[in-house]
This record gives structure tokens, C-alpha cells and sequence, in this order.
């Protein structure tokens, strides 16, 4: 028996190299994996588990070394030996954790995997040996990290504001073959749950923590300065692209980033949390909640870039798909053994909804049954498929909004179109999808790439208020009663690049089918369920399994890490690491599983203080006060909220409401509620809705009412340019002009609304775009003479108030050229993903009879300059803009 430490470190310090020469040899599999079919037990390893959540077996050790030390040592437990060995080295792991090492100790081909305690690893010693000749020294190489041998592939694929009853694999009418790709060659999860909002349901995510434990209790453009809801993933909150490539995978990002704060989009940074600053070595997407696919806000890595100019049919999520494709063949090509993960989070079907023309046409005729015929047909398939239990109730149809058979002709005819263009979307964007998943398939990847793949971020949008609207930002502006005859106009053009639509509220509430609610509602599952599918070849062998377990975003990274054999880290760059709080999802994988209990046994959910809680098969929420498709609305104190109760074991949609018939138990799960809000740092409440917008944040340019510029410069996000809503404000152009001057001097926004100042055949416009509702232009009648010239357009403006109109000068060289009077001006917000450009238009023409990006000016800027006026809001109109900015960034 081993009695001392110093015998003990020695016995380990032999077992450890005898392990791993045999890996490196080849003549033992340390990390041989266990049939589905013969599972073999592993050492569970709590990873943060949540009140009353089972342990999990994320991030399995390795035991082959511990269960040595304790046949040398009864008394030493299997699994749970603590040497006191310190990581000075990057071979150094966690205790019982075998290291794997290939190729020969010190040469360029040597690698190892690490113990992942420590990101990153602590660099080695100097193997080799050093004289003073170089004769007689011996050269050493680090080892490449690597992951542990058979680690899988992983694909994480999410789309957007996609309802439980969007997709045909769970249900829907939208066929989504992609979908039904990994569902049958892996497992349907028919109780898998979002936070019922974008960035918050991304944080928890990536991080494997709830979504206020990692400062995302709301959106970024709702931020305050509490902890759960400062929109800052802070370094104690590793995410899983910083784990995995730190462990050895190639990693990168396609698609939607809606993790970094506003005022972080510029060229300055700071980029700790842009996507290569939380972990991920590549990124090809847009910033923000939402872009126009046509034309969108795209970067890639830091870099703004424009790949859609000079291609007619251009669209993001084809381009997208395109440039995942040509990444993991780059990755195949250069390292074909390193494993990849790929985070694929595409646009679509959040607004606006944008495929093309094809997509739309295979829908044409297939909603004019009407919203309410939908959910029946959805509900039959739901039952038809074992994705919904047989006696579930169809949730009732709200009193607010209108019935099918109510409407009129040209009512029906619009409404049809829109679920047209929202189903091509929703099937445009899985037909990519599966280009990419083909991919994989295609390079010899499939069976060992573990394929997750989420359908919605959240319920389904009700964003596109009760009417729909063919340009988003009318919505977003407060213009919530498009007419129906206005938008017809739109009719063909619905989804074309003359277009930014969203559809009515009604369409949204028939695709969370079975459930009550929408996106946004944290409370009820019309927010929260959505449907997912997983498949891994090589490990899950139930293929077309459904399973019923009861789970949530935060128990993805566990699951990851468990497949993977990588351990969760204590430390990284130096910062102790909050606890993950998901558990791993791995136990379903097997057959023998199926029917198995939920290891989670607990979980909070509330945004905007709509709150729920789900114990061990009960569930209790608050009732909305107000739906989110009404603006401005007077909440209640969020103490005055009324509750409701489900058993989920018996309804599991929530149609019977138990409350009234079980008091204390429903006082129990409040309490219980409250537990948990205190520790995952919800508190305090608050139900200000997106009027909270209005509270101070960092940025570079609050406060200041003059802007300097000189010379051409493109790309300068919203949150760093000059803002002219709802003040006076003046425009001074100092520049030198050619003969035949032409191209923009400055501007902001585009096709949606917003302005800008150019030459047009050397005559100087100013443009107003009132959000495609009416454009106003001043132009002089004569083109400017070559040389130097003071272009001056000023502005009064009629307040107080919101979009009020006011009164436009253009001058040039002190003299008047133009004089108009308007009636009104944009009173919230322009497109939150168009830039403020000068020299050029990089986005979207403020007027496509004018000219088309990206209109360079073929003169020189020497100096431009924008002094604004006060703002002449009340404190309400500032509620009001804040509140529309949100939803917009939202």
C-alpha cells in the first residue's frame, strides 16, 4: 500500500508515461469509446449543476490511471485521486485523465492533448539540450495540441424566430428536408427550450449558462448596469469556441453575431466580444439582430466587405452556405485529421423575410386556408408524428386578434402572401443548410461529426404588428396600421430586394402551434419549445428516435464537451471560471435511454419580467399583462402579475391552468422561482419593457453635437455617426469638385429610410427618404462649375415633439439653391444595419432613381462637418424612440 505523497507522484508519474508511449505507439486506445449498443460506465463530473438537476457525466475523465493507484491503494477512490500535481506543463491534466501524445517526443510532428484545467495550457520546458555548440545540442519541437483521439466534428446549426410548428420535421407545413436528414439519421427532443429571445438565447448557447449569468438577461440594446443584464460575457464565462480551440479545434462562426454590444461594431473595438475574441478563429456574418439579405451588413473576421455588389441575384444565405462550404474544404485540404467546429447560425426566418423568387413560388396558394386551418392541419401532423403526446390540447385562439373567416378578400389575399414569403424563406434557408451538412458528407466526415441542429432562437416573431408590413422600418418608426390597400402595391415585390417585410401577428401565433404566445414571451412554451434534432453516426444508433427529456440552450456546451472528451476549465487567461450550468444531454443518445428521466430537473425562464418556472414536471408563469405586439402600453408592478400552474406530466401545452386548484403548490414554485432568480443573477425585475433603452451607456460619441470628417471613409456603424432625428441640424461640405462632378458626399441609411447628400450630374441633391413613404429633395438647377465649393444643407426643425416636420436650405458658396418646406420626419430610428458613408454608399441608394451603390465620389472631401441642434423631445418621446430602437436591434 502507498502511504506517502512523494510514492504516490512516482507511481503516477510511471503509469502516466507507460500510457502514454502506448498511445503514441498505437499499442493502446487510452481513449477507446463505448459501443451505443455496450455502454460503458464513466465517472461523473459535476458541471454546475442547477438546484436539484442530477449530476451529469459532462466532461467524462479518463480512469485508467486512478483505478491503478487504487488497486495500489483500496483506500484511494477510482476517479477521485488529488496528487497535488501543479500544470507547470502543457502535458500536465486532470488527475485519473490519461494524456494522449503521438508522433516522437520534441519533433515537428510530436502533439499531445492537454487536461484542459487551464486555458491556455501553460507552455512546456525545453525538452532538447543546449551547449554552446550548436554541434553539440539537441533540438526540441512543443507538441501541437490536439483533442483526444476520435473526438467528433461538430456542427451547431440554430435558425431564427422559428416557432415550435414552423418546421415540417416537427409538424409545419414548410417541408424542411435538412431538418428531417438529422432527425432521421439521429433523435427528435420534442422538450428542448430558448429563452424566447435572440441574444439572450445565443449567450446561454455558446456559454452553457444561463443567459442572465452571463449578463444577457435582454438584448444588448436593452442593457443596464446590474449583472444579468449588462450584455457583457465576461472572461469568467469561457464560450464553447474558446474551450474547444484552446483544446485543439479548428473553429469559426457563419452567420448572425447578436453578442456584441452596438457601440462595439466600429473599427476601434474592442473585439473581446466579437467572435475571435470569444473564441472563434474564423467569422462570415453579419453584426446586429437582423440585415437585409440582399444587400447586408457583412463582415468578415473585423472587416466590413460588400461581396454582393456586381452580382445580380446575390443573397446571403446561399452565400453564406457557399463560404461554410469553401471553409471546412480549406480545413480538410490543409489539416484533414483536425477536428472542426462550426457555429452556423443563418438569418433566415428572422425579418426581413427575403428568399428568392423561387423559394416563394413553391408556396404560392398553399395559405390561402388561412391562419386558423393552419394550426389544425399543424396540430394533426404534430400528433401524426409522436412529436406532441396524443392527448394534447390545442391551446385556445386569442380574443385580440382576428379569426380567418373575418376578413376581407383583400385581407386574405395579403396575409396569404406574406405566410408565402415566410415559408420560402423558412425552406430556402434549411435547402442551404443541407448544402452544408451534404458538405461534410461529401469530404468522408459524416459518421464522426456530431450534427446539432436547433429550429429557432425563439417562438415566432410578432414583431410585423397586426397588419404585416412591406418595410419593417415603418413598424419600428410607429407606423403600425399600414393599410392593406397600400400594401398590395407590394404584392409581387414581396421578398425582392425592393422590399424589408415581416407578416402579421396572427401567422406568427398559428406557427407555435400547439402553444399559447410568441417570441419574446418567456412565460409560455409559444416562446420558449423549440424543436431540435441530433445525429452522430458513429455514436447514436436509435436513428428516428424522439425523445421527450426536458432541456434547455444551456445544456448544448455540456453535451459538446461531453462527446468530445474535453473537460470544462477552472482557468482561463489567468481568470477563475464560473461553473457551467447545463447538463449533458449525452444520456439520451442510447436507446436504453429513451424513456429515461430528465437529468434536468430545474430551470428558470423570464424576460421582461414574464417569468416561469419548470421543477421535476411542473411548471408555474406569470400571465402577460400586455401582448408584445402592443407598444407603449402601461405595465402593472411585476408583483401584481397573476400566475398560472401546469402539470406537464398530463398538458403539455399549458391549456389547463391549475392555479386556482392548487394554491400551495403554486406558492411552492414560486418560492422556488425566486431561488433560483437570486442565484443566476435575474434580480432585480423589471418591466419596463424596452423603455429601459433610454438608460446611459458607454460610447464614443455621447454627448458630442459637432462631427469633423475629411476625406472618404465607409462603414461607420449607427451607434458612431451623427444623429439628425428630431433636431435642427446643418450639413457643411467643403469639396473640390471635377468637371462632371457626380457621386455621394455623405450619407445614412438607404432604400428604408434616412438621407443623403450628392452630386448628380454635378447638380447638388439633398435627399430625405421618409421610409419609402415619400421622398423629399432639394436640387439646384445648375451643375456645379469645377473647383472648390461650400455645400451647405441646413435644417430646422418644428418642435417640440416626434416627427415633426421642419423647414430644409441647400446653399452652395453662401447661396440658396433649394428651399422646401415637409410635413413630417422620421421620428424613431433608420435601418440599424445601414452605415454612415462618406465618399461613397456602401449599402442601399436612399433613391434608386437617382443612382446605385456604390455611387463613389469622383471629387474630393477636404472637410465636412455636422453641427447638430438639441434634441426637442418630451422625456416621453425620448421613451418612445428608445423603445422602437430596441425592437429594431431586436
Amino acid at each position: 500500500m502507498l502511504k506517502n505523497t512523494r510514492l504516490q507522484m512516482i507511481v503516477m508519474m510511471a503509469i502516466s508515461g507507460f500510457l502514454g508511449y502506448a498511445a503514441a505507439s498505437g499499442k493502446l486506445d487510452v481513449f477507446r469509446r463505448a459501443n451505443a449498443d455496450s455502454p460503458q460506465p464513466a465517472v461523473a463530473s459535476k458541471v454546475g449543476n442547477p438546484a436539484g438537476a442530477a449530476e451529469s457525466t459532462c466532461c467524462p475523465q479518463g480512469t485508467r490511471k486512478a483505478q491503478l493507484l487504487a488497486m495500489a491503494d483500496p483506500k484511494v477512490p477510482a476517479g477521485r485521486i488529488d496528487t497535488g500535481e501543479a500544470p507547470d506543463d502543457q502535458t500536465s491534466r486532470a488527475p485519473g485523465t490519461p494524456i494522449q501524445t503521438a508522433g516522437v517526443p520534441g519533433s515537428p510532428s510530436a502533439a499531445t492533448t492537454i487536461n484542459g484545467k487551464q486555458l491556455p495550457p501553460p507552455p512546456p520546458k525545453f525538452g532538447g539540450v543546449i551547449k554552446e555548440s550548436v554541434k553539440d545540442s539537441k533540438p526540441w519541437w512543443p507538441p501541437r495540441v490536439v483533442p483526444p483521439k476520435g473526438a467528433p466534428n461538430v456542427l451547431l446549426i440554430m435558425t431564427d424566430d422559428q416557432g415550435y410548428g414552423v418546421s415540417g420535421t416537427f409538424g409545419g407545413v414548410i417541408p424542411t428536408p435538412a431538418l428531417d436528414r438529422i432527425a432521421k439519421t439521429g433523435l427528435r427532443y420534442t422538450r428542448f427550450h430558448s429563452t424566447s429571445l435572440c441574444s439572450p438565447s445565443r449567450a446561454a448557447l455558446i456559454t452553457g449558462r444561463n443567459h442572465h449569468a452571463v449578463g444577457f438577461g435582454v438584448i444588448a440594446e436593452l442593457s443596464t448596469g446590474y449583472p444579468g443584464y449588462d450584455a457583457i460575457i465576461g472572461p469568467e464565462n469561457a464560450t464553447v469556441g474558446k474551450i474547444l480551440k484552446d483544446n485543439g479545434y479548428a473553429t469559426s462562426w457563419f452567420g448572425k453575431n447578436h453578442n456584441t454590444p452596438g457601440a462595439q461594431y466600429s473599427v476601434s473595438g474592442p473585439f473581446e466580444q466579437w467572435p475571435s475574441g470569444m473564441g472563434f478563429q474564423y467569422f462570415y456574418g453579419f453584426m446586429g439582430g437582423e440585415t437585409d439579405q440582399w444587400e447586408p451588413y457583412l463582415f468578415q473576421d473585423h472587416t466590413q466587405i460588400f461581396p454582393w455588389m456586381g452580382k445580380p441575384g446575390y443573397n446571403l444565405t446561399t452565400d453564406m452556405a457557399d463560404e461554410a462550404i469553401k471553409h471546412m474544404m480549406g480545413l480538410n485540404a490543409v489539416a484533414p485529421e483536425q477536428p472542426f467546429f462550426v457555429y452556423y447560425v443563418p438569418g433566415g426566418s428572422h425579418s426581413p423575410h427575403q428568399p428568392k423568387k423561387e423559394w416563394i413560388d413553391k408556396f404560392k396558394g398553399k395559405f390561402d386556408m388561412g391562419w386558423t386551418e393552419l394550426r389544425e392541419q399543424i396540430f394533426a401532423n404534430q400528433k401524426r408524428l409522436g412529436v406532441i403526446p396524443t392527448n394534447t390540447q390545442l391551446t385556445a385562439w386569442p380574443d385580440d386578434l382576428p379569426k380567418w373567416e373575418t376578413l376581407s378578400a383583400d385581407e386574405k389575399k395579403l396575409f396569404a402572401r406574406q405566410a408565402e414569403v415566410f415559408a420560402g424563406y423558412t425552406a430556402y434557408t434549411d435547402h442551404e443548410i443541407g448544402r452544408v451538412i451534404q458538405a461534410v458528407e461529401d469530404m468522408g466526415k459524416l459518421d464522426n461529426t456530431l450534427i446539432i441542429y436547433i429550429d429557432g432562437d425563439n417562438g415566432t416573431s410578432p414583431e410585423g404588428t397586426l397588419l404585416g408590413t412591406p418595410n419593417q422600418y415603418t413598424a419600428y418608426n410607429g407606423v403600425l396600421d399600414f393599410p392593406v390597400k397600400e400594401q398590395l402595391k407590394f404584392y409581387d415585390a414581396w421578398g425582392s430586394a425592393a422590399t424589408y417585410p415581416h407578416m402579421a401577428v396572427a401567422w406568427s401565433w398559428a406557427f407555435d402551434t400547439p402553444f399559447k404566445w410568441t417570441k419574446q414571451v418567456a412565460s409560455h412554451f409559444g416562446g420558449t419549445r423549440q424543436g431540435m434534432a441530433i445525429s452522430w453516426p458513429a455514436r447514436i444508433k436509435d436513428t428516428g428516435g424522439i425523445r421527450h427529456q426536458f432541456h434547455h440552450f444551456i445544456d448544448i456546451v455540456p453535451t459538446i464537451l461531453e462527446a468530445t472528451g474535453i473537460t470544462a476549465p477552472e482557468w482561463v487567461n489567468g481568470i477563475k471560471q464560473k461553473p457551467i450550468e447545463g447538463v449533458s444531454m449525452a444520456y439520451t443518445f442510447d436507446k436504453a435511454n429513451a424513456d429515461a428521466p430528465s437529468t434536468r430537473k430545474t430551470q428558470y425562464f423570464e424576460m421582461i419580467s414574464n417569468r416561469g418556472i419548470y421543477n421535476d414536471g411542473w411548471y408555474a408563469c406569470t400571465t402577460p399583462p400586455v401582448p408584445p405586439w402592443v407598444l407603449n402600453a402601461k405595465m402593472p408592478h411585476v408583483n401584481e402579475y397573476k400566475w398560472e400552474l401546469y402539470n406537464l406530466n398530463e398538458d403539455y401545452s399549458q391549456a389547463n391552468d391549475l392555479a386556482a386548484k392548487m394554491p400551495e403548490k403554486l406558492k411552492e414554485m414560486q418560492a422556488l422561482f425566486m431561488q433560483q432568480a437570486a442565484k443566476y443573477q435575474v434580480l432585480p425585475l423589471d418591466n419596463s419593457q424596452f423603455q429601459r433603452a433610454i438608460e446611459p451607456r458607454p460610447s464614443a460619441v455621447a454627448g458630442m453635437t459637432v462631427f469633423t470628417y475629411s476625406g472618404p471613409m465607409a462603414g461607420i456603424p449607427d451607434g458612431s455617426a451623427p444623429h439628425i432625428l428630431n433636431k435642427s441640424f446643418t450639413i457643411t461640405a467643403e469639396v473640390e469638385v471635377p468637371e462632371g462632378g457626380d457621386g455621394m458626399i455623405v450619407t445614412q441609411g438607404g432604400r428604408w429610410g434616412e438621407y443623403g447628400l450628392y452630386l448628380l450630374k454635378g447638380k447638388p441633391v439633398f435627399n430625405y427618404n421618409g421610409l419609402m413613404l415619400a421622398q423629399f429633395r432639394w436640387e439646384g438647377e445648375q451643375p456645379l462649375a469645377a473647383g472648390k465649393h461650400t455645400i451647405v444643407f441646413d435644417f430646422t426643425y418644428d418642435g417640440p415633439g416626434v416627427a415633426k416636420g421642419g423647414s430644409g436650405v441647400l446653399r452652395v458658396d453662401g447661396q440658396d439653391v433649394a428651399t422646401k418646406k415637409i410635413p413630417r420626419t422620421i421620428p424613431f430610428l433608420l435601418p440599424v444595419d445601414e452605415t454612415f458613408d462618406i465618399g461613397s454608399d456602401t449599402r442601399t441608394p436612399v433613391n434608386d432613381k437617382d443612382y446605385q451603390v456604390p455611387f463613389h465620389f469622383n471629387g474630393k472631401i477636404d472637410k465636412l462637418t455636422f453641427k447638430l441642434g438639441p434634441s426637442q423631445l418630451t422625456k416621453e418621446d425620448q421613451r418612445k424612440v428608445q423603445d422602437a430602437v430596441a425592437r429594431a436591434h431586436d
